[in-house]
């Protein structure tokens, strides 16, 4: 084997990341969620934790996709130079 190929497999394995550090991030992920969070100490299979942390991501744009348009809609039924106007225009920012 050349020696670039030895040194590319070498820096390679140094980025790869352990099973060890995989289950520490999936267990991080687990208190993230609500829902898996109030499982306590249950079991949770790793593909539940990120099919689960998928689904509260998208519920998250979706949240601020709402709010975002009720706040629009608030500011467009405010007098545009009000204070309340510029929380408004400063929360859509």
């Amino acid at each position: 084997m050349s020696s670039r190929r030895s040194r590319s497999r070498q820096s390679g394995e140094s980025s790869r990341i352990t099973d060890e550090q995989i289950a520490d991030l999936i267990s991080k992920l687990q208190q993230l969620i609500p829902e898996l969070r109030n499982r306590g100490s249950d079991k949770v299979s790793a593909s539940k934790v990120l099919q689960e942390t998928c689904n509260y991501i998208r519920n998250l744009h979706k949240e601020v996709d709402d709010l975002s348009d009720r706040l629009s809609g608030l500011l467009s039924s405010t007098d545009s130079n009000s204070a309340e106007a510029a929380i408004i225009r400063s929360l859509l920012m």
